[in-house]
């Protein structure tokens, strides 16, 4: 491959990741602090960019150039920050949150796929009770933040600021379309935790872990009208024009992994979950290609229980409900 045809490749490859309304030759005379024209001399492959060039657009744009070069490597490249419990704030984490799901919002095809484990973590902020527990869950049970080491669970200590952020991330999620991947087990992480603190003593008043188990009921009887709806909104209201589609799907072969992958006007990016909370994203073709064959075949081999399959989708909610139920008359009495 010649040179100014690899250098094209490289331009088309970074065109590929911005939104369509972000202008290519003002993003990269931005980041290479050149002029427009010679931005455009350089996009053309009329004027060779420098190894230094190279290396801004590939701290910029994630990009590597083992891929770009058609290298055969076995090496991929994510990217992503270790989350360290001693400098951790979840603030933080939920305003970083919000800038991934926002940028998704910029590409006009925009669709993300989800493999549930557990509860996916903007669903959580459609009741207050539910992200006051699983807020308490993650910075005592994960991060062990100092000022929670002692100190039992309490829905009047969750900070208004966290739940208000965590709204907003969950307001724009609603608006990408989106498939989740469910099964029997994804809900038993989040019930098993509401035990685990029980069981310790760690509830400061045992009447909030039943209004936390009525809140799982309200979140899961909102989740049943998405999924009748086929489109998500906002609790007690009816989807809007911005609102993303919602297929939720039933697999009974696998447990999800909450791994992730979006459809951006075309191209993939991957997000993979590990310990417990770090996530890795990578756009790697043949990573994310190969996500996406996994994710296509569990959906061949699932149900589709939104906007179809009525009887199905009853089944399945009402083992959600009977799930959550047992627990809180076994509380009660």
């Amino acid at each position: 491959m010649a040179t100014s045809d690899l250098q094209v490749q490289i331009f088309q490859h970074i065109k590929a990741k911005l939104p369509s309304h972000i202008s290519l030759v003002d993003e990269m005379a931005q980041v290479l602090d050149l002029s427009t024209d010679s931005a455009y001399r350089r996009i053309r492959g009329e004027k060779p960019i420098s190894l230094e060039e190279i290396y801004k657009l590939c701290v910029r744009f994630q990009l590597s150039l083992d891929q770009l070069m058609s290298l055969q490597s076995s090496a991929l490249l994510f990217t992503g920050n270790f989350i360290h419990p001693s400098s951790f704030e979840f603030d933080q984490y939920l305003q970083s949150t919000i800038q991934h799901v926002k940028y998704m919002t910029n590409f006009k095809e925009r669709k993300l796929f989800y493999l549930c484990k557990d509860f996916p973590f903007f669903h959580h902020y459609h009741f207050r009770e539910v992200a006051a527990f699983k807020y308490y869950v993650w910075m005592k049970g994960i991060f062990n933040a100092p000022e929670l080491r002692n100190k039992k669970f309490s829905l009047k200590d969750y900070p208004d600021e966290t739940y208000e952020l965590g709204l907003k991330s969950l307001n724009i999620y609603n608006q990408i379309d989106s498939v989740e991947i469910w099964s029997f087990e994804t809900i038993n992480s989040s019930l098993r935790q509401v035990d685990y603190y029980l069981d310790s003593g760690m509830f400061e008043d045992e009447e909030e872990a039943i209004q936390i188990y009525e809140a799982y009921e309200k979140l899961v009887a909102h989740l049943d009208k998405q999924a009748s709806l086929g489109s998500k909104c906002n609790v007690g209201q009816q989807p809007s024009e911005a609102s993303g589609t919602y297929q939720l799907y039933l697999n009974e072969l696998v447990i999800g992994d909450n791994s992730l992958y979006a459809v951006l006007d075309g191209a993939k990016v991957a997000f993979i979950v590990h310990s417990v909370i770090n996530v890795m994203t990578t756009r790697d073709t043949r990573f994310c290609d190969n996500l996406q064959d996994c994710f296509q075949n569990l959906i061949k081999r699932s149900t589709l229980i939104s906007s179809y399959s009525e009887r199905e989708r009853e089944r399945f909610f009402k083992f959600l409900r009977n799930r959550i139920e047992k627990r809180k008359q076994t509380l009660k009495a």
